[in-house]
């Protein structure tokens, strides 16, 4: 069964959404501040954890300041931790007082050196069953995979809590947000999409809080920030683990604040925004190699939904097919070996490919009269490029034949695989292909009739 994970600090929220949650506490050890912020560790249940900076140590600190062996920590049965000194050189605050031994509690912080520590409570994991449902906006499966993920988007949709999507590029994380607002009481408010990973990153801070005029070089007028033009609605902030860690601490206190202020500004601005995030990789991950921060997370991830890839549950191939023909008009029922390929396809694309797959194969075959008449092309050609990432494409070079004709084998090459993209895309229609590509009409046509693709 699929499983939620809810920050236990969201108790009553969690039992208002998902039903009743099982209060086993579970902590985390967290540094919030220091040389190795970021770094995490988990205590269990009568086991000590040692802090310091000898390696062995559970939680292995950098900090100069901090002793070989600093601090131990013992998470009790009834939810307090025992903190204790281990002789260090610079002693063991906790809430600013110098302690020997002492309680805690979760939320408390600890100061070892330079460093400061949170007991954090780790997300709680809550069994949802499986939604009815077979859609979900424009999400389509049969897979009690992805039903389960429905049911959870069900739920949390009534609710204006913190959501964070995870899952590999294509899986349909942006459709899942917009399905999100659109079944919540927001949805008449606008939906802002801001993908972290495509900004400089010296405009990160611009394009979520905005600036004012003369703020920086360039910013010769003001303008609102993508949480200013969400108000009242929905931001989706896209590959959220690509965020430098200076414009983390700004999103933390904007979460934690609902106030604004533009780079440059003096005063802050009151936001009603709801926040989903999405990551292609778990923020976990980043958390323990120390470039996310534990506690933006935390606050992140109220809510976090994993959305499985799509070569774990291939029967959703079938309806997603049925649902993508239908939306281009074609009643085609997915069939025959054609579709046998593409049920033994790996998808490192996920839905996203397939989606580039059949566009291209509408595009290349416009007069076809059924699915297996479509030249549904697999292999490397059709992978969404970052999942090509840091792969070069080899150059196809004859070397065998005169320069001119070599140099002319590769432009027709490129043309070719250039041309076959964009009329995918745009589904074969040439007005929008000379737009994007800003070649005349004319002559886009001719090269389509020259590489035999109209």
């Amino acid at each position: 069964m699929h499983v939620v994970a809810i920050t236990a600090q969201t108790q009553i929220l969690s039992e208002g959404v998902l039903g009743p949650v099982a209060r086993t506490p579970r902590l985390e050890l967290v540094v919030v501040e220091g040389p190795d912020m970021g770094r995490a560790c988990g205590l269990e249940r009568g086991r000590a954890v040692v802090v310091g900076s000898e390696a062995g140590a559970e939680l292995l600190l950098t900090d100069e300041r901090v002793s070989r062996k600093h601090v131990s920590l013992r998470l009790r049965d009834d939810g307090a931790v025992e903190v204790e000194d281990l002789g260090s050189r610079n002693g063991t605050l906790l809430e600013g007082a110098r302690v020997q031994r002492a309680e805690a509690r979760a939320g408390a912080t600890l100061k070892i050196g330079k460093t400061f520590l949170r007991l954090l409570e780790t997300p709680e994991r809550v069994a949802v069953p499986p939604s009815q449902s077979r859609r979900f906006g424009e999400l389509v499966a049969e897979s009690l995979a992805m039903r389960e993920v429905f049911a959870v988007l069900e739920r949390v949709a009534e609710s204006d809590v913190t959501v964070l999507l995870e899952g590999e590029t294509g899986v349909g994380k942006e459709l899942a947000a917009r399905a999100l607002h659109a079944a919540s009481a927001r949805s008449k408010g606008p939906f802002v999409a801001i993908d972290a990973s495509a900004l400089p990153e010296a405009l990160v801070e611009s394009e979520l809080f905005g600036h004012v005029k003369g703020a920086f070089t360039g910013a010769t007028d003001a303008r609102k920030g993508a949480f200013l033009h969400a108000h009242g609605g929905t931001l989706f902030l896209d590959e959220l683990a690509t965020v430098p860690p200076s414009v983390q601490v700004r999103l933390l206190r904007v979460l934690e604040e609902r106030k604004v202020r533009a780079v440059g500004a003096d005063v802050e601005k009151r936001v009603d925004v709801r926040v989903i995030a999405a990551s292609r990789e778990p923020l976990a991950h980043r958390v323990a190699e120390g470039t996310f921060r534990a506690d933006l997370l935390y606050r992140l991830g109220v809510v976090t939904v994993a959305i499985p890839p799509l070569r774990a549950r291939r029967e959703d191939l079938v309806p997603m097919l049925s649902a993508m023909l239908a939306a281009r008009g074609k009643d085609w029922p997915p069939r025959g070996p054609a579709l046998a390929r593409l049920l033994a396809h790996d998808w490192p694309g996920n839905a996203r490919e397939l989606r580039n797959v059949l566009d291209r194969a509408l595009a290349l075959a416009p007069h076809a009269k059924s699915f297996e008449e479509l030249p549904l092309a697999l292999g490397a050609s059709t992978a969404w490029p970052q999942a090509r990432a840091g792969r070069e494409e080899p150059l196809a070079v004859r070397s065998d034949l005169p320069f001119s004709e070599a140099k002319q084998a590769v432009i027709d090459a490129f043309e070719r695989a250039y041309l076959t993209d964009v009329l995918a895309r745009t589904h074969g229609n040439l007005s929008e292909a000379a737009r994007q590509t800003g070649l005349d009409r004319k002559h886009l046509r001719e090269l389509c009739q020259k590489h035999g693709l109209r």
